[in-house]
């Protein structure tokens, strides 16, 4: 039985697309949430990635969608902006991915909405800061992997030229940062009764993200050492090779290194003082995981990952993607669940992120068709039978068919 969640009964329009605005608004669908997707006439580009069985309805697009109503709204006719203003004043939170010109010029400004619902929580998913010189400036995760050092980063351990992490992390971490900021402008408003506005900027919430670890030495100031986490960069920091694989392994505490030279028969290294404790260990860290490469093709990943349970030594086999659906804790926790989608025949869902006792998440309602629900969105804001059909005949509303 689904669970109603514990945003059940809050109202979201979520008028953004790609994936940093919709995955916050599918966590907020997810834990409860009454969320429509407003599209533009040409639908949510997503909607077009990816192998899908119908046009619109793409991979990326039915798993960055769910528990959504699609309605799909013209906001470049006035009609179509008297729309969305029936809707927000019936609305908790409205969502958007716009720069701030394209947004304005929609009439889709803080101090616009704001006016029509005074409790509205108004969250511009942007780029960056609008306080800032680059507040008109489009933003795409691998400019912002980019732009706060991460492909540099992973570059420093490859052949030193910056590179991209092969999945859109950016993104989704900045879609969890947004969902977090407007459950706490919510709870503000329980509290106070006060809606407010609520600026993501990707620039800064990945600066935030990525620097927590990578200020390292420029944490003081005059720096004490370089930017970015040591024990991240070293080029020996990697899974690795096994007598028939490869294997994820990271001894981390005094005790377990100790115990990790002693399996690897190599017992004068824990009389080492460079590898004794892990400030030591850290100083010496290349030295120390190249070590690691050398010993671990002496047995089979099988073997170590048995000594190292053993052991009580974190190591994890290395998943293809593919791997993950079939791995034996994913398959006993049912994590992917594959469903019966109304138009899309069987698909695979991914579970809960978080567990919450008392008030659990769920899917209620798999990714829509472009403007699937738009008809019923307009009833229940009011409008007539008539009218909607006039809505439809002039293109300001579309409805699937």
């Amino acid at each position: 039985m689904s669970s109603k969640g514990p945003l059940s009964g809050y109202k979201v329009l979520d008028l953004s697309m790609i994936l940093f605005g919709p995955f916050a608004g599918q966590i907020l669908g997810d834990m409860g949430a009454d969320v429509i997707k407003i599209e533009p006439p040409e639908g949510d580009y997503m909607r077009y990635v990816g192998p899908g069985r119908n046009p619109g309805m793409g991979p990326v697009h039915l798993v960055a969608n769910r528990n959504k109503r699609s309605m799909v709204l013209n906001l470049q006719t006035s009609e179509g902006k008297e729309i969305l203003h029936r809707l927000v004043k019936e609305s908790d939170i409205i969502l958007h991915n716009m720069r701030p010109k394209p947004a304005a010029k929609l009439g889709l400004t803080y101090q616009e909405l704001s006016a029509i619902n005074p409790g509205l929580i108004y969250c511009a998913c942007v780029g960056f800061s609008r306080h800032g010189p680059y507040r008109d400036n489009g933003a795409v995760d691998d400019l912002i992997q980019s732009a706060t050092g991460l492909a540099d980063l992973i570059g420093q351990y490859n052949d030193g030229a910056p590179k991209y992490v092969p999945t859109v992390m950016m993104d989704k971490a900045s879609g969890m940062m947004a969902a977090n900021a407007i459950t706490l402008a919510l709870l503000h408003r329980e509290r106070t009764g006060e809606g407010q506005r609520v600026d993501v900027p990707m620039f800064e919430a990945m600066n935030y993200f990525m620097m927590l670890e990578s200020l390292y030495g420029y944490t003081f100031e005059p720096p004490t050492g370089p930017a970015g986490y040591t024990r991240l960069t070293t080029p020996y920091r990697k899974p690795y090779r096994t007598k028939d694989g490869y294997i994820c392994a990271l001894p981390y505490s005094d005790r377990q290194w100790l115990k990790f030279f002693e399996l690897g028969g190599r017992p004068e290294l824990t009389r080492d003082e460079r590898f004794s404790n892990i400030a030591n260990r850290t100083k010496h860290i290349s030295k120390v995981y190249k070590i690691v490469e050398e010993i671990m093709p002496s047995k089979t990943t099988a073997e170590w990952i048995e000594a190292f349970k053993t052991l009580d030594i974190p190591a994890q086999k290395v998943n293809k993607p593919e791997d993950v659906l079939t791995d034996e804790h994913v398959v006993a926790t049912n994590f992917f669940k594959v469903v019966e989608h109304p138009t899309e025949g069987k698909i695979r869902n991914i579970g809960m992120p978080f567990e919450l006792e008392k008030s659990p998440g769920s899917v209620r309602m798999q990714a829509a068709r472009k403007g699937e629900h738009t008809t019923s969105i307009l009833e229940e804001a009011g409008y007539s039978v008539e009218e909607i059909k006039s809505f439809l005949k002039r293109d300001i509303v579309q409805a699937a068919t």
